[in-house]
């Protein structure tokens, strides 16, 4: 494995960048080879593992699937959409804001998904495209999915309010943020990268979200679900699949008020 690591730095800066999503792969098939076992499985990809590898600005233990490259909160997210939503036998249309390499391959996959993906600058996106002004007609989307990305953007309210106007009366959004905090903290005086860092934990972060993100996202309009789904699965299916024990899904809804 360390020498995976070594050599990694040097490959990017030698090979063209359109072929560096090739040598990623290469690299976690590797990795993946390497930590083969049965202590964890990440049930987006199907591996298993005798550990995961860490991750994050202070590294997290079992974190990232070596193979697919998920997070904790990936796989939560793929566990949801399978237990507790439509989007596994239902014919909808998905737009996927800032998409995972991980979920993206799966949902593209799927005979029954429309599937779209946008982002201003990632690679992975399908269209470039600002979420604070979005080129969609109002009520275009069955379900949207917009995970650990209102934390980067300066006007989250405007963001929210974009994807609610998008999203088909009825219809649902998985809208996650880290929650650190009893009150959502913000400064739009921090913008270098190192304050932010200092301030917000995170290079690229605006704010620090707390308990109260609930409330702004009922301002733009969502009914809103915060589900403790993580606590109703055994603490053996929590172990296996690397997941934190109190990560909340919030899910969103547009009121369909015809339906009324």
């Amino acid at each position: 494995m360390s020498v995976f690591a070594s050599i990694k730095p040097i490959v990017k800066k030698v090979i063209p960048v359109k072929y560096h999503h090739t040598f990623r792969e290469i690299h976690r098939w590797g990795i993946s080879l390497l930590l083969y076992g049965y202590r964890f499985s990440c049930p987006i990809c199907g591996g298993h593992f005798r550990k995961f590898l860490p991750f994050g600005v202070k590294p997290r233990p079992n974190a990232q699937c070596p193979r697919c490259g998920s997070l904790e909160r990936h796989r939560l997210l793929w566990l949801y959409l399978r237990d507790k939503t439509n989007l596994f036998v239902d014919n909808l249309k998905l737009l996927d804001i800032a998409p995972m390499d991980c979920l993206q391959r799966k949902f593209r996959a799927m005979p029954n998904i429309d599937y779209i993906s946008v982002d201003l600058e990632s690679p992975l996106a399908m269209v470039k495209m600002d979420i604070t002004d979005m080129q969609f007609p109002s009520n275009q989307f069955d379900c949207i999915i917009c995970y650990h990305v209102l934390e980067h953007i300066p006007d989250d309210q405007m963001a929210m309010k974009e994807i609610f106007r998008v999203l088909k009366p009825g219809g649902w959004a998985i809208l996650q943020v880290p929650i650190l905090r009893d009150k959502t903290f913000e400064d739009p005086s921090v913008i270098t990268p190192e304050d932010r860092e200092r301030v917000f934990g995170q290079r690229d972060h605006v704010r620090i979200y707390g308990l109260d993100y609930k409330d702004r996202l009922e301002q733009a309009g969502f009914s809103v679900k915060v589900d403790d789904y993580v606590k109703q699965l055994s603490s053996d299916v929590i172990e296996r699949y690397g997941l934190m024990k109190d990560e909340n899904i919030y899910f969103c809804s547009k009121p369909n008020l015809e339906g009324k």
